[in-house]
């Protein structure tokens, strides 16, 4: 008998039209002998759709108001445990035996979904409500991981309607320049800014606290090299990479992740042996630090010139599309894409 897996796309998210993109890839790769598939996608309104379309269609981001979709959404009565599907007003039920939520950023990754899915007793795929919620929180990712002692840079948080000027001598003082500013809870580098100099600093304040009222001031790395691991697993995991990103523009922004082909990744990291043995017993620290499971990318930086490694952050779901780092990286060491869903899926619906 096949398992009835039910793929979460889009979302209400900065990051709406990767989900799209990620989930074409995760539904073009599953094993469909093994898994019936069914897709509801979530629009930037935050309205429930299922989708039984093209999976073109999803990848391009035009499923919406289509005749392949219908309300739907996921019950949280757990006597339903799946999908209610509303017909003219009559609701009718499928059950679901596992969630993949292909979310990513706000909505989807932060633990909310998470909590959605705890409550309707549906098991899922990714980290539970706390981990999402920390590692989507920059803030408070870095101080877990401060106390176990993950290596990191220095950084400095700020709420809105905060005291800019104290915050700008604050920064220059405790952190010199340049700097990255950043919303605490946004992925993708969006709202992000490098800052040279402090007459930069009042425009970036403002662009991040436009994603979230909470935003953290990072030192930056010099020459930074980086890195990136996949992790896979419960409690026992396997760490795939690093692999290394080379980007089309001064940093990884949204523009040069998932626009620019200029953007270069190279697949094993060009680092030495050994540094790259260090970063993957942080990558794995970190995650059970974090009580991550399932998966996660860790991204990190290294000094180019002292070659100190750091690690930046986690993303508990990365991103599945065909230039994604995530697979990539798992794929390189020997797995296919569909043993990759395949093992996520056995991983959610462990104990």
């Amino acid at each position: 008998m096949k398992i009835n897996v039910a793929l979460l796309f889009g979302g209400v998210s900065s990051e709406h039209e990767v989900s799209c993109k990620s989930v074409a890839s995760v539904a073009e790769n599953i094993n469909r002998e093994k898994y019936n598939i069914h897709m509801i996608g979530i629009t930037q309104e935050g309205q429930w759709q299922y989708y039984n379309g093209p999976i073109g269609l999803v990848k391009e981001n035009r499923w919406e108001d289509t005749a392949y979709t219908c309300p739907a959404f996921l019950s949280p009565d757990r006597s339903v445990h799946g999908i209610l599907f509303n017909h003219d007003g009559k609701l009718t039920s499928r059950k679901i035996d596992v969630v993949f939520p292909v979310l990513h950023g706000k909505n989807g990754e932060d633990g909310t979904m998470q909590g959605l899915l705890e409550i309707a007793g549906i098991p899922y795929v990714g980290c539970n409500v706390l981990a999402s919620a920390i590692c989507m929180d920059k803030d408070i990712c870095h101080t877990v991981l401060a106390n176990a002692g993950v290596p990191q840079v220095r950084w400095l948080t700020y709420f809105s309607g905060c005291d800019y000027a104290a915050a700008a001598e604050e920064v220059g003082r405790e952190l010199g320049w340049p700097v990255f500013v950043k919303p605490a809870n946004a992925g993708s580098s969006v709202g992000i800014t490098k800052v040279k100099k402090q007459a930069d600093l009042r425009a970036a304040f403002d662009l991040a606290f436009k994603n979230d009222r909470k935003i953290l001031v990072e030192e930056a790395v010099k020459n930074p090299i980086e890195i990136e691991c996949s992790v896979l697993g419960n409690d026992e995991v396997v760490v795939a990479g690093p692999g290394e990103i080379v980007p089309a523009e001064e940093f990884y922004t949204y523009d040069a992740k998932y626009n620019n082909a200029e953007s270069l990744l190279y697949i094993p990291a060009r680092i030495p042996e050994e540094t790259a043995a260090e970063v993957r017993e942080i990558a794995k620290k970190a995650y059970h630090a974090l009580g991550c499971r399932g998966m996660a990318r860790v991204d990190f930086l290294i000094d180019g010139d002292t070659k100190k490694i750091y690690l930046n952050e986690p993303n508990t779901l990365p991103g599945f599309t065909d230039i994604s780092m995530y697979p990539k990286l798992l794929v390189a060491s020997g797995m296919k894409y569909s043993e990759i869903i395949d093992r996520l899926l056995e991983l959610a619906l462990e104990p």
